[in-house]
């Protein structure tokens, strides 16, 4: 049983300028995605194939679109940047990649146990090859970050449609989860930031000279992303003496269900009673936020989500926070701390205070440009003393191709971002040569306001959440021993004994 993967249409035709069905700019946003994707694919020997369009001179199809990808021509090659990914071009003169190929004999000797879908375009082409490959009983993932079309709401209809009545999974580019450095702060050693009553057990543990191996496990109140094990494996590494110890554990990002065993701790039980606030405390928040992101994430369909909130949570938890919303798969966020856990650089734009005390957002932009080194993303805020399209104009012409966003934030006071605005930025953006200058948007948002923005067709490039991810209600976590002394034990309504969960691995 292997893996194949079905690349659709991602041709020179359809993905660079000037041809006459070129996707617009949101389809290349993709490209990079499919990358990671393959080279991960390619990593667990998948097959991949390059469905492609191939069409006749005179082709039927050229009735309701341009002619495009004639066979021979070089609209028809597979773009360069996937080059270096070895596959199998298969030939397509129709929607589905299936429709008279050699696809559905290819994926016969393949026999393949996953098959995943990602090109363009998400409402035609990609939705009829992942419609006949549901029709085949095949078990198909399509990664919304890896499909793109020019027509956001057929984008968003065709996702919802595979998911909802074709059957198939939307999944998204898993990147790599963060290798943080987390520092346990002596005072937490120390016990000051746990329940009382733990520190008074093991104090009468100690004197009554009671030490039995314990096993812990802790599970949660409801489904959710996990986040905040790395720093829990970080405190429970350091307090459990290393030669009498068994740790098993899910991983950072992995979900999880309702009571489902996420941490097994088994060791001397005063080594880690002490921490049962800590580590649960940690898990509660940090997989709160990553669940908020989380949502976020998939509310977007493959739009991009950085983290903003880091203004509305304590400056001790700043960092933990953003980190846990990279974990639920935000690709940014504003905190250099949480940046800094996470492996990344922070994300940010101009803020308001600079373009007030400037008295000019295209003076503010242009001074901005002139002093932040060049890795820096020039990202104007336009939304402060003018209209919003006609700022975003006006700093685009000022910094001509430096310029490489515009980001709304309308305040409630002006009600809001709304689509309409978002499109008519795009195209006052595009009438002045602008095409390729991304809008971003924030500002009070949520899965249900990303959620319309798409099905309003709105051509958003970004989102920036901020209060829905750090304002999430963290997932109650509970600790329970389930053997004392090797012995089976619980208290009543929980059943004694180790709890099965083959999901767990040995971490310590």
């Amino acid at each position: 049983m292997g893996r194949g993967v079905i690349v659709v249409d991602m041709l020179r035709g359809f993905l660079e300028e000037g041809y006459p069905l070129y996707c617009g700019a949101k389809a290349r946003r993709i490209i990079p995605n499919i990358q990671k994707l393959l080279e991960q694919e390619l990593s667990r020997g998948a097959k991949i194939f390059y469905v492609c369009d191939r069409h006749l001179p005179d082709d039927p199809e050229f009735q309701m679109f341009p002619p495009h990808c004639v066979e021979g021509t070089v609209e028809a090659e597979v773009i360069p940047e996937f080059s270096n990914y070895p596959g199998e071009i298969i030939p397509k003169r129709r929607f589905s990649g299936f429709h008279e190929t050699l696809l559905d004999r290819k994926l016969k000797e393949l026999v393949p146990e996953t098959i995943i879908v990602c090109g363009v375009c998400t409402d035609i082409c990609v939705y009829h090859t992942v419609a006949d490959a549901r029709n085949r009983d095949y078990y198909v993932e399509v990664p919304m970050d890896c499909v793109a079309s020019f027509n956001e709401q057929a984008h968003s209809f065709a996702l919802t449609h595979m998911e909802k009545v074709l059957g198939a999974k939307l999944t998204r580019v898993s990147p790599p989860i963060p290798q943080p450095r987390f520092s346990i702060p002596d005072f937490v050693i120390a016990g000051e930031t746990v329940d009382i009553y733990f520190q008074r057990t093991v104090d009468i543990l100690k004197k009554e000279g009671l030490n039995p191996i314990a096993t812990m496990e802790v599970f949660p109140s409801h489904s959710g992303v996990l986040c905040g094990m790395e720093e829990v494996i970080t405190l429970l590494s350091r307090v459990i003496p290393e030669n009498d110890r068994e740790v098993w554990a899910l991983s950072e990002g992995e979900p999880f269900t309702r009571k489902e065993v996420v941490l097994r701790i088994k060791a001397p039980y005063q080594s880690y009673g002490l921490y049962e606030t800590v580590y649960l405390g940690i898990l509660a928040h940090c997989s709160g936020w990553a669940t908020a992101a989380r949502e976020c994430v998939e509310a977007a369909r493959g739009i991009p989500i950085i983290s903003f909130g880091a203004r509305h949570v304590h400056p001790l938890v700043a960092g933990i926070m953003d980190y846990s919303a990279i974990i639920g798969g935000c690709i940014g966020c504003s905190s250099i701390a949480g940046a800094k856990l996470a492996g990344i650089q922070p994300s940010g734009t101009i803020p308001h205070t600079l373009i007030i005390i400037m008295g000019d957002t295209v003076t503010a932009t242009s001074t901005f440009d002139k002093y932040m080194p060049p890795e820096v993303p020039r990202i104007s805020l336009v939304d402060t003393f003018k209209d919003e399209p006609e700022e975003a104009v006006r700093v685009a012409q000022a910094m001509k191709d430096r310029l490489q966003g515009v980001r709304l934030d309308t305040p409630s006071e002006r009600g809001g971002v709304t689509p309409d605005l978002v499109k008519e930025t795009r195209a006052r953006l595009d009438l002045a040569g602008f095409k390729d200058v991304k809008i971003f948007v924030s500002g009070g948002i949520n899965p249900e306001r990303i959620r319309e923005f798409l099905e309003e067709g709105a051509p958003v490039d970004f989102f920036g959440v901020g209060s829905y991810i750090s304002d999430a209600k963290p997932i109650d976590f509970t600790a329970d021993l389930h053997e004392v002394g090797g012995k089976p034990i619980a208290k009543r309504g929980r059943i004694p004994g180790i709890t099965p969960n083959p999901r767990l691995k040995r971490i310590l």
